[in-house]
């Protein structure tokens, strides 16, 4: 294993759907739900993979659209609460971390780097998640859409989550998989790595992350490469 010992002091913020976690599986479950009880048909997994990203919300909007019904602003609250509700009682059914992401965290943090959330999702929505997977221990701050005046890409939603671990803008990171955190990590002028296997409609590669990885196991150096550089 390569020496991580320049890593000490980072913080290094991760996005979590479709960079941490494989969380599809229960927030398209959760979508399709909702899609049944309004007697509209669910949608593939595939074909709404890519809605995943800019908060509940968007995701039931899109996944309505997406099957011809168009939403009114009004029902947008009932069927908000209504998919939390099942959502959080759900979130980790078949939600996992993708492969090697337990063994990077750890070595990254075991080396003295901070480590933080920084996702559109709820709060207790992410904390709920972390905790299920026994990865909570893990993460020096957890700061969700709601705990800021705007999410990402907004670059405030990520300054305040390195600022909550404890970290400082000129050594950190953003880990991520989306337009959004790209645009979040160009304004706040923090380096920027994308995951190749995320959600998003934009290609990763397009986003011109500094790095782009395919596996977990690329991490540890590719922040070194970024700190050191």
């Amino acid at each position: 294993m390569a020496d991580l010992s320049a890593l000490n002091g980072a913080t290094l913020v991760f996005d979590l759907d479709g960079t941490l976690v494989e969380s599809a599986p229960d927030l398209i479950g959760t979508l399709n739900v909702l899609l049944r009880e309004e007697e509209i048909a669910p949608l593939p997994l595939g074909a709404a993979r890519p809605f995943i990203g800019h908060g509940a919300r968007r995701l039931i909007e899109r996944g309505f659209a997406a099957q011809g019904h168009p939403l009114p602003t009004a029902r947008m609250d009932d069927l908000f609460a209504r998919f939390i509700a099942h959502y959080d009682a759900h979130s980790a059914d078949l939600t996992r971390p993708f492969p090697g992401a337990v063994r990077a965290l750890t070595q990254m943090k075991a080396a003295g780097a901070r480590l933080a959330v920084c996702t559109n999702k709820l709060t207790g929505l992410s904390v709920g998640i972390l905790e299920k997977l026994e990865l909570a221990g893990l993460f020096d701050a957890v700061v969700g859409g709601d705990s800021v005046p705007a999410p990402k890409p907004d670059a405030g939603h990520l300054t305040a989550a390195i600022e909550a671990a404890g970290g400082t803008i000129g050594r950190a990171v953003m880990i991520g998989d989306a337009a959004t955190d790209a645009g979040a990590a160009r304004a706040a002028r923090v380096p920027l790595i994308l995951v190749s296997f995320g959600y998003t409609e934009i290609p990763a590669a397009e986003l011109a992350p500094d790095i782009l990885i395919g596996h977990f196991d690329e991490l540890p150096t590719a922040c070194l490469r970024l700190l050191t550089a």
